[in-house]
Order: structure tokens, then sequence, then C-alpha cells
């Protein structure tokens, strides 16, 4: 293939991304964005995307910890975007007025059906748009009550890593912009390229939980759990199917159950049984997206017993119905 005839290939499938910058930037929410979008992996299966960053204060931006950022593009390049990210709202405060020009470029933009995401406290300028009025949006929990006094109309979720639909999202501090990102390749390429961005970047595919839980010991694979845990913790893995107690998990520890349960907790930070549920659950993400096995089929070999109980602790966890999981995530093609 000639370079010319592969250019315009990598133009046919390119995702545009325009990271839309305000003085004083935030510079780990932008590197994010640059990060899940603006590195070539085609040879790894990913489509290809580029990544424009964008002022109207710029070209040169002062960041706080002391540099500048000297920027190639201004305001007309989210006339050139599929998705605009909002990785901050200005600094020292995310409470300034903004530019009425920034806003009908943000609306203008929206309108012809761009994707608008902001992170953090990024949602204050979506937010001054009304884009967001009669809607529910996050951002990190330090600026909520801010928000919530100064958006009044929106429907502010404390507790969540992030929120959106219908070409607007939002999320709430820092790393939960990772999250964000993450989800929103699921939903435009699979999970099959989320977890292969996810694997580059070294980080989970999917977290759980809110920005409001902040879990100081995510649930660990046996991997994670050194000493004479680690040998049970395998056998569970593999005997999700069983039903499974603490006096058998004790048993197989040659310890008491108070003892077991003491030490359990200890290593992983949560009790057996929360930490056999969390198996399971990832056991059926993992065929939803990977398999063509019925519900019923996947609560039986995960240890649920049966659909409904999947159904519950599934939604409980991750949020979603085992089906709406399969249908947003799956890759597998239809049989």
């Amino acid at each position: 293939m000639s370079k010319k005839n592969d250019t315009l290939q990598r133009q046919e499938r390119e995702h545009r991304v325009a990271v839309l910058m305000f003085d004083r930037p935030a510079m780990f929410e932008t590197a994010v964005a640059i990060e899940v979008w603006g590195n070539d992996r085609t040879t790894m299966g990913v489509p290809y995307s580029e990544v424009r960053l964008c002022s109207n204060e710029g070209p040169r931006l002062r960041v706080e910890s002391g540099f500048d950022l000297v920027l190639d593009h201004d305001l007309s390049t989210l006339e050139w975007a599929d998705t605009i990210i909002l990785p901050n709202g200005g600094r020292p405060s995310p409470t300034i007025d903004y530019d009425p020009e920034v806003m009908d470029a943000l609306r203008t933009a929206y309108a012809r059906g761009a994707r608008i995401v902001s992170f953090c406290s990024g949602a204050f300028p979506l937010a001054a748009t009304g884009l967001l009025d009669g809607r529910s949006a996050t951002t990190h929990w330090v600026y909520m009550k801010q928000f919530t006094a100064r958006h009044p109309s929106i429907e502010v979720k404390p507790d969540v890593l992030y929120t959106g639909g219908d070409r607007l999202y939002t999320s709430a501090g820092t790393s939960a912009a990772i999250d964000l990102c993450l989800h929103l390749v699921r939903e435009d390429w699979g999970a099959e390229v989320a977890n292969t961005i996810a694997r580059r970047m070294v980080v989970p595919p999917h977290r759980d939980g809110g920005q409001a839980q902040y879990i100081d010991q995510p649930v660990p694979h046996s991997d994670d759990v050194e000493g004479d845990l680690r040998a049970v913790l395998q056998w569970v893995e593999g005997n999700l199917q069983r039903n499974l107690t603490v006096d058998e998990l004790a048993r197989r520890a040659a310890m008491t159950p108070r003892t077991f349960a003491r030490r359990f907790k200890a290593a992983t930070g949560t009790t057996p049984l929360q930490w056999i549920l969390h198996q399971r659950v990832v056991a059926a993400q993992s065929a939803l997206e990977t398999t063509h096995a019925t519900i019923d089929d996947i609560a039986a070999t995960c240890g649920f017993g049966s659909a409904a109980a999947l159904r519950q602790h599934f939604t409980k966890v991750v949020g979603s119905t085992p089906s709406n999981y399969r249908a947003t995530f799956t890759r597998v093609p239809a049989a």
C-alpha cells in the first residue's frame, strides 16, 4: 500500500478529539485525553484518532507548576472535532464567568453532533453553556457545593465516577477521567479495544464504585495476596460454581473460622463472602463480554445459583443489568 493510500485510510477511520484548555490548565487530566486518544495504536487493533489542544486564551498558557504550554490551535478547532474534552474549568477558581465566544462555540459544536466531555472542574464551563440543564452531572467532590449552588437546574450525582448520555459526559476528579475515557472507548469501539488501551496504560478497564467510596484497598486478585491465604484464594477462583462457605475455606487454610475471617480481612480489605461475590461478578463480566452463554448458564458457572441472583448482585455492583452490559460491551459476533 502506498503512503498516500495509507494516509487516506487513516483519515477515513480517525476520531477527532479537541482538548479545550483554559489558562492554568490541569496537566494530569489533559494527559489522560492524550494518552487514550493521542497515541497511534493501530498496530494493536485500536482505531486511529487525532488529538488537538486548543484555546481562545492562547497560544501560550501558563501552568501553575511553573512552565508554559504553546498551543498550535485556536477555538475554531471545535468545528473540526468529533469529541471535545474540557479537562478542567480554569484556575484559580472554577466558578469564573466564561467567555461568551467559548460558550457559543461549545453549543454550536453540540448542535452539529459533537460529543462534549468534562473532567473534574471542567463540568463548570460545560454547565455554563446550559447544555446540562435538566440533566445529571458530577464533578470533583471539592467543588460539589459550589457546582450545586451555581447550577440548581442540574441533578448533581455526588457518589459516581462519571455520568452521561446523549453526547454529554462529566467525570469526578483526576483519575475518574481515565474511567470515563475508557467507558467512551467501550461505547465507540467495544470492550476489546478498551481493554487493549487499559492494558497499555496499566489500569483496570472497568472500576467499580464511586468517588464517595474511595476504596482504600481494591478487592485483590489471588496473585496480589501473599502468604498462606494465596492458595485458598486461587482455589476459590477456580471453583466459583461451588457453594462456598467461610467454614470450608477456613478448613482449607487450617484455621478456625474466626481466625480465617480476621486474617482474610487484613490481607484483602474485605470479608471472604464479599471477596467471593466480587470474583463472581468479575467472572460474569468476562463471560458476558466473550461468550454466547445464556444468563442462566453464566449464573450457574459463576456460582450465583440462579439468573435472578446474578441480576441482583451484578446490577448492584456494576450498575447495569447483565443483558444491558452484554449489549453495550460485547465483542463476540452474533451466533
